[in-house]
């Protein structure tokens, strides 16, 4: 004979989320990978652009692998990104700003701490 009135932590996460909404504790976690990637994709735009005025306006040579680990990171952003929005269920005009943010020096830095803001706003994180 089963008990009607156990209930799992995770049936008790579920049920304190919005209807059709992913779990609080898988959003909280996506959140987290979004705004880790979002600040390193930054990073390494800012890096990029650093390595490309000393190349193209100086002359200097830099090192080419600059680029590439940039690149992997901006894909690791927007897999990440899309995961959150997904999750969170962002329009798609937002979801494609955010991805887009990750290619603008600076842009992604303050597209984070929006959408941060915003998804523990609505989610009370």
């Amino acid at each position: 004979m089963t008990d009607n009135n156990t209930t799992t932590a995770a049936s008790l996460d579920e049920a304190t989320t919005p209807a059709g909404s992913a779990p609080t504790a898988k959003i909280v976690s996506a959140l987290q990978r979004y705004r880790v990637l979002a600040w390193v994709t930054g990073l390494w735009l800012l890096l990029l652009t650093v390595e490309m005025i000393a190349k193209y306006g100086f002359g200097v040579d830099t090192p080419s692998w600059i680029a590439v680990v940039h690149g992997w990171v901006y894909f690791a952003y927007l897999l990440v990104t899309a995961d959150l929005a997904v999750k969170v269920r962002w329009p798609i005009g937002r979801t494609v700003g955010t991805l887009i943010a990750g290619t603008i020096p600076l842009l992604s830095f303050f597209v984070e701490h929006r959408n941060a803001k915003d998804v523990k706003q609505q989610y009370s994180l």
